[in-house]
């Protein structure tokens, strides 16, 4: 009887686990086609991550003895395998978060010249057009950029996570730096490779197990793949397929924000953006009209002139305002997410090393 209760709950939490994930990624896809890619929505789905993967690692916590026995050895390996490629992946979208604060110091540079003015003098304007010409080069020479920051250390704190566990070193060189031929597209496939759902006489030898680990493996993948499609990175590409049955609760959401994403990128004015972040494609917007505007402008301006340019600034301000306020959380949540990935690989690792032991 209490073997039976046992079964039952464990299948039960299992269940449970594959709702939640579902849960979470339709309110993600449910939200307006104007927040889709902000980047409180970028942060919104990282915080999914964090709590689907604080779930799993609970389910790990909960079987360790059936983690260390075939093929569920083999499943789980390959999972935390996923999870180191995940974290170049972070490092990468980091440096492009610091990319886009070099785009927001010019936007400053412009606000400066141009805001709160009592008059708008030609020596204004000139300055705000370097600053656009700066702007525009910087968001052009993406791919030269990128190039450089490949040679930079991309640590996230790299004394703070050698004291985490001395495990981490042996994937050491892959977390810390990527070389110039790294490339996002091809770290994307690399996670995505041999991700093939269970099959029935799979998922009763395993009790259900292999269906969260490759729940986690989805999850990690399509969340990767969104940073990825948002944030400049090196050599990004969204070429992954996403090929799930829609038998699991938490296909139809992503399948549906994969398919909406997409959507972004093969818009005219997107297709050569070099990340879908809705606030990037408001700088490029404001930067261009300024830009227009700047180049039809003669002075002294008509009041009616001086009007348009104020317009224009104060749009250029809200940009300017939703860059600034949103990149340090945005970066801190990636940082968690990085650094979550290590402590529980190393944590799921020890439970099921521990398990071994005793068994």
């Amino acid at each position: 009887m209490d073997s039976t209760h046992e079964v039952s709950g464990h299948e039960n939490g299992l269940e449970a686990f594959q709702k939640h994930v579902a849960e979470r990624f339709r309110e993600l896809a449910a939200v307006d086609s104007n927040e889709l890619l902000s980047v409180p929505w970028i942060r919104k789905l990282l915080d999914a991550f964090l709590c689907c993967q604080e779930e799993f690692v609970l389910i790990v916590f909960k079987n360790p003895g059936f983690f260390n026995r075939s093929p569920m050895d083999r499943y789980i390996s390959e999972y935390f395998e996923r999870n180191v490629k995940a974290l170049d992946v972070c490092n990468a979208i980091r440096d492009g978060i610091e990319q886009i604060r070099q785009w927001q110091k010019q936007l400053e540079i412009v606000l400066c010249a141009l805001d709160n003015q009592c008059s708008i003098g030609e020596g204004q304007f000139r300055r705000a057009k370097k600053a656009l010409i700066d702007l525009d080069m910087a968001m052009v020479d993406e791919k030269e950029l990128n190039s450089t920051l490949a040679h930079r250390n991309r640590s996230f704190g790299q004394n703070n996570v050698q004291r985490e566990h001395k495990s981490f070193s042996q994937f050491r060189s892959l977390s810390w730096s990527v070389s110039r031929s790294w490339s996002a597209a091809k770290q994307l496939q690399a996670i995505g490779n041999n991700l093939a759902a269970p099959r029935t006489h799979e998922i009763s030898a395993t009790h259900g197990l292999n269906v969260a680990v490759f729940t986690m493996n989805y999850v990690l993948l399509f969340v990767m793949w969104a940073l990825v499609a948002a944030i400049p990175c090196q050599d990004r590409g969204l070429q992954t397929h996403f090929l799930v049955t829609r038998q699991f609760v938490w296909a139809v959401p992503i399948l549906s924000l994969h398919e909406k994403i997409l959507d972004e990128s093969k818009k005219l004015d997107r297709r050569n953006s070099s990340g879908l972040l809705k606030e990037i494609h408001e700088i490029e917007k404001c930067a261009r009209q300024m830009n227009e505007l700047a180049d039809s402008v003669r002075f002294p301006l008509t009041e009616e002139k001086e009007e348009e340019v104020r317009l224009r600034v104060q749009e250029f301000a809200l940009v300017f305002k939703a860059v600034k306020e949103g990149l340090d959380p945005l970066e801190h949540r990636v940082r968690e997410v990085f650094h979550r990935i290590v402590h529980s690989r190393t944590e799921c690792l020890d439970s099921i090393g521990r398990a071994n032991t005793n068994y």
